[in-house]
């Protein structure tokens, strides 16, 4: 094992071990938060050191780069790939032939395109609604108020399946910012719950937000630097 490759076993330690420090204090098991280790603009040696160390979710927020990875690690089972990038129209048939999941659905022409172009063979795909929980101008993403009619069409197209919500908390918000977010998102995740048995998945926190997102129900965090180091871009 290299050098660097040692030091992303290691910082996945950490971060599992943070996981499960944040877990015990709300009184839930490490188990039913989910760790996606964000691989964008990493190489897909990083990916494979990380897989050898039982790391099997990665996130990749560029179509291109992510499709070229998924093809180069088709060896190696169980793997699963998340898109959670913005979504343009002509890069919908490309997610929807390669990506188990998708984090990033904010419109219903996006959600009608992967639905069609979902390949028959594969199993549906794993939607997450993405919301705009801080009503950032620059960010994608729907209103809580507007969660409800998309669910309600993502359910009636048979290739897709929901799974819950996803947001990007803004910026450098206090934390009090952040807990009148989180929470707000959260009571929006559990009422779309109770209306569908499918919705299991709240994708929240990330490398410096993680333990507040866990404490306010998240199921998943999305983890990059701390995991593979300062990105390139």
């Amino acid at each position: 094992m290299t050098t660097h490759a040692k030091s992303i076993a290691t910082h996945l330690t950490q971060v599992r071990q943070q996981i499960a420090e944040a877990a015990a204090r709300t009184n839930r098991t490490p188990e039913s938060i989910a760790l996606l280790a964000v691989s964008k603009t990493k190489p897909v040696s990083d990916i494979r050191a990380a897989y050898e160390y039982g790391q099997r979710l990665f996130g990749e927020n560029y179509v291109q780069e992510g499709v070229e990875k998924i093809q180069q690690c088709q060896d190696l089972p169980d793997i699963q790939w998340h898109f959670i990038g913005p979504i343009q129209s002509n890069k919908t048939k490309d997610i929807a032939a390669h990506f188990a999941w998708v984090h990033s659905i904010d419109r219903e022409k996006i959600a009608r395109r992967l639905n069609d172009q979902r390949p028959s063979h594969m199993d549906p795909l794993q939607i997450l609604i993405q919301v705009n929980i801080d009503d950032e101008a620059s960010k994608a993403g729907v209103s809580l108020q507007d969660v409800p009619q998309l669910a309600e069409f993502i359910a009636d197209c048979p290739n897709l399946r929901l799974r819950g919500l996803m947001a990007i908390p803004q910026a450098n918000s206090s934390e009090e910012e952040q807990i009148k977010s989180f929470s707000a998102l959260e009571a929006a995740f559990l009422e779309l719950q109770q209306g569908d048995p499918n919705v299991d998945t709240l994708s929240l926190g990330m490398s410096n937000d993680l333990s507040l997102a866990i404490r306010f129900g998240s199921t998943m965090v999305r983890v990059g630097t701390a995991i593979f180091g300062t990105r390139e871009r």
